[in-house]
């Protein structure tokens, strides 16, 4: 959990705050810290999720839990409150160093809709992760979540403007969660730029990952309950 805390916050002190270029223009200062917070609100999803269901499932109480007449619902909702308890923590450091060293700013009507927003967008992450901890092994869903966090966040345009992507990136990036939730946040968060696909893209992931971490939880409730 660390990692959540430390990398967005480092990568924005190290990268974003030195570039006057950026640091020094509201908009995309703005945009800066934004692409980061969604990094940590991504990172947090998937590493709570995916690596922390997968351990858990390896612990004697999480078979004893699963005897018990209580349906799985208490157990979920128990885990989106701790994860939506640790995203809003990962935003901390990374909107401190932004408002402190940065020219970015928002109204507190933006800044309150923005906090909503990403936390709306941190759903099909939150999904995604789940999906991978009941399908895989702990060790192994470690390996997956780290393998897609950065090519999700970097082909998402969260640590290059998607501006500077090559025509065919383009086309991949517009089609990924990670970039539909980064054009909505900063349509939100400066009023400028186009997320006229977001919504959709971010609800048709939305069900995917929904559909499979049901499967998945229904085949690993199989396999060790039978």
């Amino acid at each position: 959990m660390i990692g959540n805390f430390f990398f967005p916050a480092m990568a924005l002190l190290f990268f974003v705050v030195p570039n006057a270029e950026v640091a020094q223009d509201p908009t995309l200062a703005t945009v800066a810290v934004a692409q980061l917070a969604l990094f940590a609100v991504m990172s947090t999803s998937l590493f709570s999720y995916g690596t922390g269901v997968a351990e858990d499932r390896a612990l004697p109480f999480d078979a004893y839990q699963r005897t018990l007449p209580a349906a799985a619902a208490p157990r979920t909702a128990g885990r989106i409150v701790n994860g939506v308890i640790w995203t809003a923590a990962a935003l901390v450091p990374v909107v401190l160093i932004g408002a402190l060293l940065t020219e970015a700013s928002l109204s507190f009507w933006r800044f309150a809709l923005g906090f909503l927003v990403v936390l709306a967008i941190s759903v099909p992450f939150t999904l995604m992760g789940l999906a991978i901890g009941y399908s895989l092994p702990a060790k192994a869903a470690l390996a997956v979540v780290q393998l897609t966090l950065f090519p999700l966040a970097f082909a998402g345009g969260l640590f290059l403007p998607p501006e500077t992507f090559p025509r065919w990136l383009d086309v991949i990036s517009q089609g990924l969660p990670s970039r539909a939730g980064r054009d909505l946040l900063a349509q939100i968060l400066t009023g400028e730029g186009s997320a006229a696909l977001a919504l959709p893209v971010l609800l048709v992931w939305t069900l995917v990952f929904a559909a499979l971490t049901v499967w998945a939880y229904r085949r690993d409730e199989g396999r060790r309950f039978r």
